[in-house]
This record gives C-alpha cells, structure tokens and sequence, in this order.
C-alpha cells in the first residue's frame, strides 16, 4: 500500500479533536465551556453528574476509532475492516457536520442550536470541513490505488 499523507494528517488531526474532547473532562467546566459544549453541559459538570463525563468519552471513542480507520488507510496499521466505505462514511459525516454548522444557526430559531454561540459555530464547523476535507482527499486517493 502506498502511503497516503492525506490519511495521515486526518488521523493525526482525529487523535487530537478526541485529545482536546478528554482534556475537557480533567478541565472541568470551564473547558467546556471554552470549548462550546454549551452552559448545560458546563453546569452538569460542576454538579459532578456523569453525564458531562460519559458522553465525551463517547465522542472520544469515536474520534479515535475514526482515527485507527485514517491511519490503516495511510498503511501506518493493519488494514480494518470495511476500510474503504468507513472511511467514506467518516468523511460524509465530518462534511455534513461541517456543512450543516455553517448554515444551520443562520437557518432555525432552536434553543439546542443557539445555546452555542454563532463563534462556536463557525469555527467548529470550519474544523470539521477542514478535516472532512482530509478524509476526502485520502479516501479519493486510496480509492483509485
């Protein structure tokens, strides 16, 4: 297999967004709040309910599957399974997010989406485009070898 930077910077930038998502917990509320996650999130937090906790873990978990699938696809790892459609999936799922960020806020008056500030929005939505964006160009490139 050849190697595929593309796929490389995406797992690297996948193992830190789940980094940056477990810092939160050892940083407590103030970090999620810093990171966007929202006042409730942050106020759960400080209440010492383990919802705050669980569900970043899982988004964590998440974010370093997806970046075990970058990687296998840059030949660093063993081939996964389903390689090629999980790393299509992967992308849908970053660019659709991304997308979706973008226009989303601008489009709806819901309480869920405007508990974040229109800053988080965009920026967030940006990284996921950014690392979508990766993904693609790698997915592309494993796709035709």
């Amino acid at each position: 297999m050849h190697k595929n930077n593309q796929l490389l910077i995406a797992g690297i930038l996948s193992f830190l967004a789940a980094l940056l998502h477990i810092s939160c917990i050892f940083g407590g509320p103030d970090w999620y709040l810093f990171f966007g996650a929202g006042q409730r999130m942050a106020q759960l937090a400080a209440q010492g309910d383990p919802y705050p906790t669980i569900a970043t873990l899982v988004i964590a978990s998440i974010l370093t599957g997806w970046g075990l699938y970058a990687f296998s696809g840059a030949g660093i790892i063993i081939k996964l399974p389903l390689l090629k459609t999980c790393l299509a999936l992967i992308t849908a799922i970053y660019l659709l997010r991304g997308i979706a960020g973008l226009v989303g806020p601008f489009l709806t008056s819901d309480p869920v989406v405007h508990q974040n500030s229109i800053t988080f929005w965009l920026v967030s939505s940006t990284i996921c485009c950014i690392y979508g964006t990766f993904y693609l160009l790698g997915t592309i490139k494993l796709w035709r070898q």
